[in-house]
């Protein structure tokens, strides 16, 4: 007889089935990627494949198909060979791991810098790290801080206090009330699915005020703004006064990996006693390589942001013309507000098969219920032809939408 399944695995299908039902599994676009193609991509289906425009990268810049990088890469790849064969502290630190290192230090005018595999790990570890090690320490989280720094402060089981987003009031008197406690305050620079900015000058202020340790992601911001892609801190000249920066190799410099950068005595104190640091395969040696030329590329090029901005701006007027809301931000992001799981999915899904365009729904745990969006990230590969049709595309499909909500 066959046996019956464990009721734990009759709760996960159960679990899957709701997910299913109110529009929030996840079905992962079946991409093939080519060089000297982005943003175009195959779209393996059943039954065949298609060519996408890819609409929701993270590759901000189109980095990750920069023939310089490309070349950096092979060519360390043909120097060191794949893996770096174990965790940093035993035999996996190469010396395109340091180069790094210091080329990110550089970026952000710090001593020191630490890398880690992702920047889910770096936000994780390093605040993890922090609040545990730290005796009686408090950490202040801004309310719409990502998945990774939430999950850091509840590993460190530190006491935390929530601050409303971007609310430099409500932040003054939550720090007010920790009285003499240790205390950090962690918190975004872009924020990645509404696209807002934070008032950091404001917010550094009262972190000085109550001699608060700051804690800035800036995953989204680095290589986007700044004159040398230091992010939104190096744009407003505030890099100094901030403890420790939180970044991303994986978006505008298009490798993989995270990193801090911050004190000597900080970055230390983490390579020390951080988890997610030590016990942990580094980097290949490959990427770091790949990694640090994208950074220093950025350092001294102006092209990539310049098109990409002029690329945003076109979207915003073209659905502007259009009559599409979408949210208004300063930053790359562009959110069109669904509100509905399901409707989201099923736009998602006309403009992948009637146009060939590619946008992931954004959807519930990624943003709250109610919330629900598609989320366009325009890139200087893009074309103003492509521009215009996805604001075409678009406004067919909505005016689909408000048609049958009208005869409804």
């Amino acid at each position: 007889s066959t046996p019956k399944p464990s009721s734990a695995a009759s709760d996960v299908y159960k679990r899957q089935e709701l997910l299913k039902a109110g529009g929030n599994y996840r079905y992962f676009a079946n991409l093939e990627k080519r060089i000297g193609k982005f943003p175009l991509a195959t779209n393996h289906f059943e039954g065949g494949t298609r060519e996408v425009t890819v609409w929701c990268s993270n590759d901000y810049l189109g980095m990750g198909q920069h023939p310089k990088i490309i070349e950096v890469m092979q060519e360390a790849v043909g120097r060191c060979g794949v893996g770096a064969g174990g965790t940093r502290n035993i035999s996996g630190t190469n010396h395109d791991h340091l180069l790094l290192e210091s080329e990110i230090a550089d970026l952000h005018g710090k001593e020191s810098a630490l890398l880690f595999t992702s920047g889910y790990v770096s936000n994780w570890t390093t605040l993890a790290t922090l609040g545990s090690k730290i005796a009686d320490v408090v950490i202040l989280s801004d309310a719409n801080n990502h998945a990774s720094m939430i999950e850091g402060i509840r590993q460190s089981r530190a006491d935390k206090i929530i601050w409303s987003h971007n609310d430099v009031s409500d932040l003054d008197r939550k720090l007010a009330a920790c009285g003499d406690r240790p205390k950090i305050v962690a918190f975004e620079s872009v924020y990645s699915m509404d696209g807002d900015i934070a008032p950091i000058s404001e917010i550094l202020d009262v972190c000085e005020k109550y001699q608060a340790l700051t804690y800035l992601d800036e995953v989204h911001a680095v290589g986007m703004y700044g004159k040398r892609g230091g992010g939104i801190s190096e744009r407003e000249g505030l890099a100094h006064r901030i403890d420790i920066i939180e970044g991303t190799l994986g978006k505008a410099f298009g490798c993989i990996g995270g990193y801090i950068t911050g004190s000597t005595e900080i970055c230390d104190f983490i390579r020390s006693f951080g988890s997610g640091f030590i016990f942990t395969t580094a980097l290949p040696a490959s990427i770091a390589a790949a990694a640090r030329a994208s950074i220093s590329h950025l350092k001294v090029s102006n092209t990539e942001r310049l098109g990409q901005r002029a690329k945003v701006a076109r979207l915003r007027a073209g659905l502007d013309d259009a009559g599409i809301p979408h949210m208004e931000n300063e930053s790359h992001i562009v959110p069109v507000m669904i509100k509905d799981p399901v409707k989201t999915k099923m736009l998602a899904d006309y403009l992948m098969e009637q146009f060939r365009i590619y946008v992931q729904p954004i959807n519930y745990p990624t943003v709250a219920k109610g919330t629900e969006r598609l989320r366009f990230t325009p890139s200087p590969l893009h074309t103003d032809a492509d521009v215009d049709y996805l604001v075409s595309a678009m406004s067919n499909l909505w005016s689909q939408c408000a048609l049958s909500r009208a005869v409804a």
